[in-house]
């Protein structure tokens, strides 16, 4: 984690000042989203928090780019974008919230705003047929957050005498094999280098991508998704350049005040019980790299061996797609 004191930056020169912690959720995330989102998004299971893509928005963008999130959800990356007075487009899989992230485009329509902004429905990882000619090399931001463990999602619903019950924690048909959140972990990391090298192409040289993602727990097991994500980029040709820390909880008077779901503390006060001493998350870890340059470009396929990039962890079931092994 950076050390130096932080400085103000500048929008679009990310680094005049590597600042590792972003306070994004001095409000609640119903506060951020009130008046800029449907309701009807409310089901979504992994919502990023306005905050957290607006911050990176302005921090690795300027006024008129375009910002791409090929996972877009219920589209909180591309409203934060125009409302940062940016262009949009997203790319979601699953048609119901995809509707949903037109639907919140609409209200920034309805709010004045009038940047470019489009939503496609399809698959991620073919990037190359989903999207038109005309992004390619133009997108100067990809921001996105892979799908994760369930346990850390879901809505609560409490019914007398049958006590508590979870809801909308899943996505989309559980028999669906082709949305990555249906899948196990080794797949889901090949899935996602498959989207990010896809993003590589979409990116003008030297642009940045943001990946937030969050460690979460299975089995009282810590799976440390971050550092797998670190090498996803890495296989998709990326060049990784920060690891920040976005903060889940409101910070007061040197304290943060954790914002974690119920079933997130439930788990932790029965770990404690049983005597393991366990502690809620209460941040999501922001990897962001950045596109090579035309020169780094070229000395990467002449000097990389992508079969000696280490892979903590990863042996067992990580797969390298084709278009990376051949």
């Amino acid at each position: 984690m950076t050390t130096t004191t932080p400085q103000p930056r500048q929008a679009g020169d990310p680094t005049a000042v590597p600042v590792s912690v972003w306070a994004t959720a001095q409000s609640a995330p119903a506060a951020q989203r009130s008046g800029r989102y449907s309701p009807e998004g409310t089901a979504h299971p992994a919502k990023m928090l306005p905050a957290i893509a607006a911050h990176a928005i302005t921090a690795y963008t300027k006024p008129g780019d375009l910002v791409l999130d090929p996972m877009c959800g219920i589209g909180t990356t591309l409203v934060e974008a125009l409302h940062c007075g940016r262009r949009a487009v997203g790319v979601e899989y699953e048609a119901r919230w995809a509707e949903i992230a037109r639907t919140n485009v609409g209200l920034a329509r309805e709010a004045g705003i009038e940047h470019d902004a489009a939503v496609f429905t399809g698959d991620a990882r073919r990037l190359s047929i989903v999207l038109p000619a005309e992004y390619f090399g133009a997108v100067d931001l990809v921001i996105t957050s892979p799908p994760y463990g369930d346990s850390t999602h879901g809505q609560v619903s409490v019914r007398p005498g049958e006590g508590v019950h979870k809801r909308d924690h899943r996505y989309g048909a559980t028999l669906d094999r082709g949305n990555l959140a249906n899948l196990g972990l080794g797949r889901l990391l090949t899935g996602f280098t498959r989207i990010l090298t896809a993003t590589a192409t979409l990116l003008r040289p030297g642009g940045y991508v943001v990946v937030t993602a969050r460690p979460w727990r299975q089995h009282a097991e810590l799976i440390d998704l971050p550092a797998h994500i670190i090498t996803c980029g890495t296989l998709a040709g990326l060049v990784p350049v920060e690891r920040c820390v976005a903060l889940l909880g409101r910070l007061v008077e040197g304290d943060i005040v954790g914002r974690s779901s119920f079933f997130q503390r439930d788990f932790v006060v029965k770990q404690r019980a049983a005597g393991l001493p366990m502690h809620l998350i209460a941040h999501e870890d922001v990897l962001i790299f950045r596109s090579p340059t035309h020169a780094e470009a070229r000395t990467q396929a002449n000097d990389i061996d992508r079969s000696a990039i280490p892979v903590a962890g990863l042996p067992r079931y990580f797969h390298t797609p084709p278009a990376l092994a051949a």
